[in-house]
């Protein structure tokens, strides 16, 4: 497995992001912390220097099974323990919840989970289905942080537009009373019937403007200026990888539209192979995604200037 990630499970089927061990039901969330390699708790342990002075207003988050130093904090942030954060999203989206997928990256310093609300929407005749991704961080650089995902079903790519006036995420740093927030976190699942509200909307709009897709395409991917054959050619495989996207058969009813080329975009950057793979290609553009791909932020801007 890449080196990033230390622990991941998913459910029957191989999900967007690649990455995981297979189970055959999705889990509450009891066993989605085995599965998930997660049941492990961050203690909080002061920081001494060599000569034994105490360094004051700060301390080490330690994993509590293999003593591995998450993160140096301050004397105010508090931590949200594994359990916690299952347990919070448990109370968010009500019992009988359950776990797609779940794990950690780069090395415990941050966790994440997974779960598939109730509903699905159909926008433009495309099934979508509605996910809510519970992130949280250990070294002190992550919020609490839960966001909105749409996933279209047909080709299973994550379409995370960032909309105007939709907001798809909510976020609380590491200091005060966490679960004193979850009426304030609850608001989150208004602001996930908001966004596809907002995102059926914005569908039909793009449905109707052409645009001109091979222009767009050249602006994703410019040419290098004195770029090498090499440099030339990966750009060119890009160029055709996205046309090809966007005028797949199931997108056939928008070809020209801006619905179609922003489409060939998110199915892109969620499906896409890189030129040169490192170790930790895939949770990179699984990081990526989950925040808003860069590519997919440009692309839209492209159609909506």
């Amino acid at each position: 497995m890449a080196h990033e990630v230390e622990s991941m499970f998913y459910v029957r089927e191989v999900p967007w992001h690649g990455l995981g061990t297979r189970v055959e039901e999705a889990p509450d969330s009891e066993v989605a912390l085995i599965r998930a390699g997660l049941l492990w708790a961050v203690e909080s342990k002061p920081i001494f220097l060599p000569d034994g002075r105490q360094v004051h207003g700060y301390k080490a988050n330690i994993r509590s099974t293999d003593g591995a130093v998450l993160g140096v904090v301050s004397d105010s942030y508090q931590i949200i323990q594994n359990r916690e954060a299952f347990a919070f999203t448990d109370a968010l989206l009500g019992e009988g919840v359950r776990y797609e997928t779940a794990g950690s990256l780069r090395g415990g310093k941050r966790v994440w989970l997974l779960a598939r609300l109730p509903e699905r929407y159909k926008i433009l005749g495309d099934e979508f289905e509605p996910y809510l991704c519970f992130t949280n961080g250990h070294d002190g650089f992550w919020a609490l942080r839960v966001i909105v995902t749409p996933i279209r079903v047909v080709c299973m790519n994550t379409l995370n537009l960032a909309l105007v006036g939709a907001r798809r995420s909510w976020s609380t740093i590491h200091v005060g009373d966490i679960s004193a927030r979850l009426q304030e976190a609850r608001r989150t699942l208004g602001l996930a019937q908001a966004y596809y509200e907002a995102l059926g909307g914005e569908a039909e709009r793009l449905a109707g403007i052409k645009v001109p897709i091979e222009k767009y395409i050249g602006e994703l991917f410019p040419m290098p200026e004195d770029a090498g054959k090499t440099a030339q050619n990966n750009v060119k495989k890009r160029r055709e990888e996205l046309a090809d996207r966007a005028y797949t058969k199931d997108l056939e009813p928008f070809w020209d539209s801006a619905w179609a080329f922003i489409n060939g975009v998110a199915d892109m950057v969620s499906h896409r192979q890189p030129l040169r793979q490192t170790d930790t290609w895939a949770e990179r553009r699984f990081e990526s995604i989950l925040d808003g791909p860069a590519l997919l932020d440009q692309a839209y801007a492209l159609v909506r200037r």
